[in-house]
């Protein structure tokens, strides 16, 4: 009996577990959650379900959804997104059955029913701290509030963590809220729940929009929408007006809006578009549904938006989460979007270079011109990190360039590329595309076994048909945008061949320096729904040195073979970081960590050049690059004629 009174909280943890995947190795080092009973993890005990179990404000897991038959009630979407984010499953604050059990206290520290006081008292201690109670009175259990318990440790609030933030909903049940003023004040006190947590050091702060109250079966069903529905729209208004104030990463939620998105088009989500979504529920209302409630002919809560007159049912707790989950993952992926530039940098230097191995000790005649042109492949992979999505891609690409000769030693060239990348990205394989157009103006050195190189690289960069993707409840979704960018870097080589002049074989050791910036433009995605995002410039600098060897192998007097291999450090490496802000909520603007570069590179290359007449040449080159979390990989042909 013991061991199941145990496993029982954790049951519907294990149940969520597939149904919500990690989307990474989260950048936050935990997830602390404050509100009412649409947040309430289980404060509650729950008589109705097995031994052991506590109460969500949501439907049980069926199959018959009763009470009394075992079942346990869903997650919400705070539980589920903190399975989305891989910090495990979370659990009440307060709950009374968890102290009785012995299990740790979690971090949610929402309770059913509280009101925008009570939210700020279980975070600041202002009146009785955390409290969870029945509503004929009766106390369960209390304790000290959140920042209260932390001082009362000799523990500082971990500022690397994700706080989540709601309430204001049961202001307007227990009637708190009468008027304008009334709805507006009820705001700032959410506020001040916000603004707490941040004086004591938060930095992550998401805090949803109060769902439209004036369309819940509530409302509807009591004939108050009309009254409700300017009071709610007053508090949010005051709501977004103070947070845009906030000295932290506030990630608002559009809650009200997406409700109207999922509305509008609700077999795109998974329910019922033959029934009406907003005045029926599963159970507890005046309406319950007629064929998926409870008592209907066919009982399936993942068919309608509520449970009872004003909570969700599991369907909008999944599409709330997965809501929340967009907008965090959303820069993982769009800082990406240098690294594709940076990959193309990479690969038009690479084959440049290849280039100039195969041509070395056999420059063209002083005074005379070299001409090249080549084609190429690449392929990119980008692997999962803390704040980065995986992601693969591939590319062509086609070159031309020449050199001309000055004197013995000294060369000068041009080079001129066109590339196309594309790369899929997260969990959803969104899409994004680059043509860059790369020029580069190079001089070359070489005098008694002593070798170098500079090159000057400079490019255009044209980002269309940007898409990412990711799901809502059963929908995935698209947001679409482009932008444009640019890129530039200067780079060098010092070597020295220790092979006699005229030998079969050359090796030489060397060494290198490079500096690049890349800069893509910010941009906004289509349109203003609750999901589209705009996003600020970004840049990317790297900044690296190297040492390497290369070497050359005369096979016969028509065929060489040439090889090197290079590892650089990079001297860049801080996490990169995008500004983002809602368009549907312009002025709240929020910066998030994304991809973070390697701090060392290994680059190696073979290829093999075949002369075809006096002044023409074939060649084809092998290239592979890795990183701790990038591998680049190309392959490229080219013919070298001598003008």
């Amino acid at each position: 009996m013991l061991m199941k009174r145990l496993l029982t909280p954790l049951a519907a943890a294990c149940l969520l577990a597939a149904v919500a995947p990690s989307l990474a190795a989260a950048p936050y080092t935990g997830f602390y959650v404050f509100g009412d009973s649409l947040s309430d993890a289980g404060q509650f005990p729950d008589p109705g379900g097995p031994d052991g179990a506590t109460r969500r404000f949501t439907n049980r897991v069926g199959p018959t959804y009763l009470s009394g038959n075992g079942e346990v009630f869903a997650l919400n979407a705070t539980q589920i997104l903190s399975l989305k984010l891989g910090l495990g499953s979370l659990t009440g604050s307060t709950s009374p059955v968890n102290a009785a059990l012995g299990l740790p206290d979690g971090n949610n520290w929402a309770v059913g029913g509280n009101t925008t006081s009570q939210v700020l008292d279980s975070i600041t201690g202002s009146g009785e701290g955390s409290v969870v109670e029945l509503v004929d009175g009766t106390n369960l259990r209390q304790r000290d509030a959140f920042l209260v318990d932390l001082a009362n440790r000799g523990q500082s609030l971990d500022s690397n963590a994700l706080y989540y933030v709601n309430g204001g909903g049961n202001d307007f049940l227990d009637f708190l809220v009468l008027n304008v003023p009334a709805a507006t004040a009820s705001a700032g006190r959410l506020m001040d729940s916000v603004n707490a947590l941040q004086q004591a050091g938060a930095r992550y702060i998401m805090a949803p929009l109060l769902g439209d109250l004036s369309q819940t079966p509530f409302a509807l069903g009591a004939g108050l929408s009309n009254f409700i529905a300017p009071l709610a729209s007053a508090f949010n208004t005051e709501l977004v007006r103070q947070l845009a104030t906030v000295n932290a990463e506030i990630i608002p939620l559009n809650v009200p809006l997406l409700v109207r998105e999922v509305l509008a088009s609700p077999a795109s989500y998974g329910l019922a578009s033959d029934q009406n979504l907003s005045l029926t529920c599963f159970s507890g209302c005046a309406n319950v549904n007629p064929v998926y409630g409870i008592s209907g002919t066919t009982p399936d809560p993942s068919k309608l938006l509520f449970n009872d007159s004003v909570h969700p049912t599991i369907a909008a707790q999944q599409a709330f989460a997965d809501y929340a989950a967009s907008l965090l993952a959303a820069p993982w992926e769009i800082t990406l979007l240098p690294e594709m530039a940076y990959g193309t940098l990479r690969a038009h230097e690479g084959q440049l270079r290849n280039q100039w191995q195969a041509e070395a000790d056999v420059w063209q005649s002083e005074g005379q011109w070299r001409s090249f042109v080549a084609g190429a492949g690449q392929q990119l992979d980008i692997d999962k990190q803390e704040a980065g999505a995986s992601a693969d891609g591939n590319g062509y690409s086609l070159s031309l360039g020449g050199s001309y000769r000055l004197d013995a030693a000294w060369r000068l060239g041009v080079a001129l590329g066109l590339y196309e990348q594309k790369l899929q990205a997260g969990e959803e394989n969104s899409n994004y595309q680059v043509q860059s157009t790369l020029a580069t103006a190079f001089a070359q050195y070489q005098e008694n076994r002593w070798w170098a190189d500079l090159a000057l690289t400079g490019g255009y960069l044209d980002y269309n048909d940007l898409k990412r993707k990711f799901d809502i409840g059963q929908a995935t979704r698209g947001e679409k945008g482009d932008t444009t960018g640019e890129l530039w870097s200067l780079s060098g080589r010092l070597g020295y061949d220790i092979a006699q002049p005229g030998s079969q074989w050359h090796l030489s050791p060397f060494i290198s320096a490079e500096y690049a910036r890349v800069e893509v433009d910010g941009y906004s995605e289509n349109g203003s729904t609750s999901t589209a995002l705009n996003y600020a410039d970004q840049v990317r600098k790297s900044r690296q040195l190297g040492a390497g060897v290369q070497g050359r192998f005369q096979l016969s007097p028509e065929t060489l073979l040439f090889a090197e291999v290079v590892r650089n450090r990079e001297y860049a490496d801080d996490s990169s970081d995008v500004r983002i802000e809602l368009n549907s909520l312009p002025g709240i603007d929020f910066t998030l960590d994304g991809y973070t570069p390697d701090d060392s590179l290994v680059q190696a290359s073979v290829g093999v050049s075949q002369k075809l007449t006096t002044d023409l040449s074939l060649r084809a080159a092998y290239s592979y690059g890795h990183a701790s979390s990038v591998d680049q990989q190309g392959v490229g042909l080219s013919l070298s004629l001598e003008l």
